[in-house]
């Protein structure tokens, strides 16, 4: 997908039932739900939060709605009036599951349908999500100016009234892009959620890139298996030396690119093969031709080490 685009997160509001903390603040496996927001939307030209200016991991433009606390359409037009994107995205700033690739197919689906005005994300149980969203931007602006117009303000007006200006298509959103965090309870079932099993390492890997400055993309399995091969085949503390090892290498390489990372961890698990390799050998008999690949003839050695002769 190549539509440029900017982004309004929306980080405002009083958390009344989060008993009035900073909600965009609160962290969920780590990272400030607001940063996680941020992270989603990290392709966008430019980037406006509309609230009260804080650190983020990534810098962005701040406005503000008039009157503070106005609302989500006070807060949307003040942000979207930043903005000179063709389309914009809209995200509120408590959206913890919120990736990439959510804001990818609203954009790519607004794209493709040259007569709408929007494209909202639909949550599991069929209710549009006018915060989980892209806008062409112009239509978005009137579709503001005629509510202002019509009712002398947009402070306090319900965000549905939005949905009646605009024309709209829908993307399936699933059971977690669109999921927020209200409540404590909601909190807590999302840091119980990260945690689990089949996320832990990618939330981990994510919030460390965050934290790092980086923005690179490699496939943590290849470096999962070779520190595998590593702590089996040479001695546990080489799992981590041998990851750090690969990713200086890449670097030193040049762009250090997944690239790079992926030529660095195949020559490492290629060497901790050999040294496996090396120690099954040195228990085997004298001339078993461990140091013999296998031939042709004996067929594929799936093991990726010599049968002893």
């Amino acid at each position: 997908m190549t539509t440029e685009y900017d982004a309004v997160v929306l980080a405002g509001g009083a958390a009344r039932r989060l008993g009035g903390v900073d909600k965009p603040g609160v962290r969920v496996g780590g990272r400030a739900l607001l940063d996680r927001v941020l992270t989603a939307c990290r392709g966008a030209t430019s980037t406006v939060v509309v609230g009260g200016p804080r650190a983020t991991v990534r810098p962005v433009e701040w406005a503000r709605e008039d009157p503070p606390g106005g609302g989500p359409l006070a807060a949307l037009d003040a942000g979207v009036r930043r903005t000179a994107a063709a389309t914009v995205l809209v995200l509120s700033a408590d959206l913890p599951f919120l990736d990439e690739g959510t804001g990818r197919r609203l954009l790519a689906a607004l794209d493709g349908a040259p007569t709408a005005d929007s494209a909202l994300l639909v949550d599991s149980d069929g209710r549009d999500q006018p915060l989980v969203a892209a806008y062409r931007s112009e239509p978005l602006r009137r579709a503001l100016d005629r509510l202002a117009t019509a009712r002398g303000t947009l402070a306090g007006l319900p965000l549905r009234l939005l949905l009646g200006e605009l024309r709209p298509i829908r993307v399936d959103g699933g059971p977690l892009a669109s999921f927020d965090c209200d409540t404590w309870e909601d909190i807590a079932a999302a840091r119980a959620r990260i945690r689990e099993h089949g996320s832990v390492l990618d939330e981990w890997i994510t919030a460390v890139k965050d934290e790092l400055g980086i923005e690179l993309d490699v496939d943590t399995g290849v470096l999962l298996d070779l520190a595998r091969d590593a702590a089996h085949g040479v001695a546990r503390p080489a799992a981590p030396l041998t990851t750090f090892l690969v990713g200086y290498a890449a670097a030193k390489a040049g762009a250090g690119g997944p690239e790079a990372v992926a030529e660095a961890a195949r020559k490492a698990a290629a060497l901790a093969v050999r040294w496996a390799d090396e120690a099954d050998q040195g228990a085997a008999p004298a001339g078993a031709g461990h140091e013999q690949a296998p031939s042709d003839a004996a067929g594929p050695d799936t093991t990726g080490r010599a049968e002893a002769g």
